[in-house]
């Protein structure tokens, strides 16, 4: 999943800060979604650099990782239903996601 090459860097896609500002500051979503392992992309997480992760969750957002089918969902009128509980003091938890399609 990481896609690492011969010298240990991810290479795997990631968001860009322009898009997440876009996505949270103008369209005032509460969370986003993907496919990969982390928000940000592999090259920066190679590199410890978790800012754009840090950038969500100190505001209050929070992300959705590791989704699966996402190819299945249209890109406009679905209703994604996520839960998950939140343990006291942790980073993060499984979450069962799913689609109501239109």
């Amino acid at each position: 999943m990481a896609n690492k090459d011969a010298n240990g860097i991810s290479h795997y896609p990631g968001w860009s800060q322009e898009v997440l500002s876009y996505l949270y500051e103008e369209r005032k979503i509460t969370a986003s979604g993907h496919e990969t392992t982390d928000t940000d992309p592999g090259i920066a997480t190679s590199q410890d650099d978790y800012s754009l992760e840090t950038c969500l969750l100190e505001r209050d957002r929070y992300q959705i990782e590791l989704l699966a089918n996402l190819d299945r969902v249209p890109q406009a009128d679905a209703i994604a239903v996520v839960t998950f509980p939140k343990p006291k003091g942790g980073s993060g938890f499984p979450a069962r996601v799913f689609a109501i399609l239109p």
